[in-house]
């Protein structure tokens, strides 16, 4: 998964049981106002063959070179975040470094000055209910089967998919298809109330991997995805298997004009 989208440090907080919901959430603010975080997102710029110019605020124009799918900075072989431990540029406050999407490569820049940043007002929730922390039938599959997820940009990845989780709702039966992200079932689902109260594109929820047939879903912990808070995210979008006809009045509401 980390090929759609580098989730940590979110990803930390989302499964977990042990914190009380205004722990979690406070963790998860902290996440993205960190100097490192998505609200520090300020740029980003697909790559071409060849030396490729990119502006850096406050710095001269560096030169990064594409070639044969490897980027190169002044001799210097850049590990991307399809790597586990990708490399990063540093210019001052700023920090860049090289993602793949879909095919695509390119370089992400991160500015802890970013207006995003700056003017963060702050996430929105719905009342902690623990109605919507739901223990589902968790249907693992024989072997794992692919499904295509497709990102904000319209880039598309098969990304394998362990299973299934089904539970009831309003007298009616739900399932939702996880993909695996840093060791969790990590949802994409959008819901009645997406582009209403919540963020049109949906929300994400993680969940640890089940060891029996049951999973919890716990809805109070369902979030926003990076895309909510900065333009130069790449968030992959819920499969159309994920899109429910129930409103999840529980979790993240929407953020700003995103």
């Amino acid at each position: 998964m980390r090929s759609l989208l580098i989730l940590v440090p979110l990803a930390v907080f989302a499964a977990g049981g042990g914190s009380g919901y205004p722990e979690w959430r406070a963790n998860y603010e902290a996440s993205l106002k960190a100097p490192d975080g998505w609200l520090s997102v300020a740029g980003l710029s697909w790559l071409h063959e060849g030396a490729n110019t990119v502006e850096v605020p406050s710095q001269k124009p560096i030169v990064l070179r594409l070639e044969g799918g490897k980027v190169t900075f002044e001799k210097r072989q850049l590990k991307s975040d399809a790597a586990e431990h990708p490399d990063t540029l540093k210019f001052g406050d700023i920090n860049l470094t090289i993602i793949e999407r879909g095919g695509k490569t390119g370089v992400r820049l991160r500015d802890p000055n970013a207006e995003t940043r700056r003017e963060f007002t702050g996430c929105k929730w719905f009342p902690a209910n623990p109605a919507w922390r739901i223990s589902a039938k968790w249907v693992p599959y024989p072997k794992p089967k692919t499904i295509a997820i497709t990102n904000i940009l319209g880039m598309t990845d098969q990304e394998p998919s362990p299973g299934y989780a089904e539970f009831t709702l309003q007298g009616k039966k739900m399932t939702l298809e996880p993909v695996i992200d840093d060791g969790e079932l990590f949802f994409m689902f959008k819901d009645a109330t997406s582009a209403k109260s919540t963020y049109g594109a949906g929300r994400f929820l993680y969940a640890a991997v089940p060891k029996g047939n049951e999973v919890e879903l716990d809805f109070n912990k369902a979030h926003n995805p990076p895309c909510a808070f900065t333009a130069f995210a790449t968030c992959p979008l819920p499969p159309k298997q994920n899109i429910l006809s129930v409103a999840i009045e529980a979790g993240e509401k929407s953020y700003g004009a995103h």
